[in-house]
């Protein structure tokens, strides 16, 4: 372990120190950078880092400052023929402030996962409208839509967060029943401390061509609680896990009821008054309803209105659409990390 080598050597090299370093976290490494010119160096894990300056001579005391928050009085690494030498006071408070604020990680609420779900595909093609554009009649169909506008979000997420699973119910044009995609999402396994966050994209239609507008439904409050308690895991009567499940259930509730307004939230701030908010609604949707986490299902806008259909199958609306959902997912997971 590390302190057994430190027990043997006064100072490590930088390689000496980043190996010392490298067990603290799985989903993490460690990473460092300095600046020669300005003598500065930090050691970053993840969200956290350790910014510090380099000593003129060996010996030289200074501060190893970590987040902005925290302050160390260290001895400063110094450079010997060339080559940055950590001292062990130095490299020991790195590994014990880091592997603190790693546990710390590991012990807070946070989404581990996010399912996208493109509503319909293969044999079933949703919503079907019709646009002409330059005399040419084209056909809308609601499948190809969510699945290009699911493909992009989770792109962007996954740039985002790489330490968090980004999945897709289906990546192509392929029929997936309901129960199948419910499935998928309650198979994701996640620690105590962990979340997982199900949208549900789809494209709406109606007889009244002048419809237009994205909604997002959420499951009913007050209703019949779903089975979402998993009664395996202890021993407690019936009468307690009833009461546990009630309160899983309105926890479920109340968390997709804020992701729902959070994605409202997003697209507000891309469309403005340009496309019409049909706000907040709750149902209980088969997917929505029979997955055990968070759930919304988001109505894009209507294939049956040719404003609607114009920009669902423009590129640039394509990605407007894109740019909503996940400034509201990313809000969501803000605040639910927080």
């Amino acid at each position: 372990m590390f302190t057994v080598t430190c027990s043997l050597l006064s100072a490590l090299t930088l390689d000496e120190t980043l190996n010392s370093l490298s067990t603290i976290s799985q989903n993490h490494s460690v990473q460092f950078r300095w600046d020669p010119l300005f003598r500065d160096g930090v050691f970053n894990l993840g969200d956290h880092h350790g910014a510090f300056s380099i000593a003129s001579r060996q010996g030289e005391t200074g501060y190893l400052v970590f987040n902005n928050q925290e302050l160390f009085t260290v001895s400063l690494p110094y450079n010997e023929n060339g080559r940055l030498i950590f001292p062990e006071s130095f490299v020991s408070t790195l590994q014990t402030t880091f592997t603190r604020l790693s546990e710390n990680d590991a012990s807070r609420f946070r989404v581990a996962a996010i399912i996208i779900d493109p509503g319909h595909g293969g044999r079933d093609p949703g919503a079907v409208g019709t646009i002409s554009v330059n005399g040419r009649n084209t056909q809308v169909n609601e499948k190809d839509i969510v699945l290009r506008v699911a493909a992009a979000l989770r792109d962007q997420l996954v740039q985002t967060y790489p330490d968090k699973r980004i999945l897709m119910t289906r990546e192509s044009d392929i029929y997936r029943t309901l129960d199948q995609r419910s499935d998928m999402a309650n198979s994701v396994t996640v620690r105590d401390n962990e979340s997982v966050i199900f949208i549900s994209i789809h494209a709406n239609a109606a007889r009244n061509t002048n419809a237009r507008g994205y909604e997002v439904w959420h499951i009913t409050s007050g209703g019949r609680p779903r089975p979402l308690l998993d009664t395996t895991r202890h021993n407690y009567s019936s009468d307690i896990n009833a009461i546990l499940n009630q309160m899983l259930n309105e926890e479920f509730t109340s968390e997709s009821i804020l992701l729902a307004n959070s994605i409202l939230q997003g697209f507000d701030g891309v469309f403005g008054n340009s496309l019409p908010s049909r706000g907040a609604k709750a149902n209980d949707w088969f997917v929505v309803r029979n997955s055990r986490m968070p759930a919304v299902l988001v109505e894009l806008g209507f294939v049956s209105n040719r404003q609607d259909a114009l920009l669902m199958t423009s590129e640039d609306g394509l990605q407007r659409l894109t740019r909503s959902l996940y400034n509201g997912v990313t809000n969501f997971i803000g605040i639910f990390e927080r």
